[in-house]
């Protein structure tokens, strides 16, 4: 583990792209192998070269994101709009993670779904409301847990995160025989 947290702290942006380019896409195709109830990919080899590249991405704007947002609550916390009580502990993940959840998270899936749509030549946003619900369900909790731990290991958590809910979806949505 003391490797792992070297690693992530000497390269804080590599270690964002290189977990989420791994797991972001591992979420992906379990969730695809779990929807179609047979093992595949969500696109051909290329596009799932692309969809790593993309989720390589998607791992610096959170990694941004998450930096950003905790300043947010800070700045919050200062100005009186946020109470002390939020400065740490529980309330402190709790609100980094409502306000990281209902003001970044949106756009973050929308630009998701819109490099997503690139890669695989579609058009169109079918389904991104079912997305915007998971930040509520799913992603202010899981979240809240990740804003608990030292900051060296919340990219990685919430990168596993996407693991999780990419077979929570899978599973919610088979199609096929049973």
């Amino acid at each position: 583990m003391h490797a792992y947290t070297t690693w992530v702290v000497a390269n804080p942006l590599l270690a964002a792209a290189v977990q989420f380019a791994l797991l972001g896409t591992l979420g992906e195709v379990i969730s695809h192998t779990l929807t179609a109830r047979r093992p595949g990919l969500p696109g051909t080899p290329l596009q799932m070269l692309a969809k790593m590249a993309d989720w390589a991405l998607l791992g610096v704007i959170i990694k941004y994101g998450f930096a950003g947002m905790k300043g947010f609550t800070l700045a919050l916390i200062d100005h009186n709009l946020l109470p002390r009580v939020c400065a740490g502990g529980l309330a402190w993940a709790f609100s980094v993670s409502v306000l990281t959840n209902i003001l970044f998270g949106p756009q973050m899936m929308a630009f998701h779904r819109l490099t997503d749509n690139l890669i695989l030549r579609r058009r169109g946003f079918a389904g991104i409301q079912r997305a915007w619900w998971t930040l509520l369900w799913f992603w202010i909790p899981a979240h809240t847990l990740t804003f608990s731990l030292p900051r060296e290991y919340q990219i990685g958590l919430a990168a596993v995160w996407s693991v999780v809910l990419g077979a929570i979806l899978g599973l919610s949505t088979q199609k096929g025989p049973r």
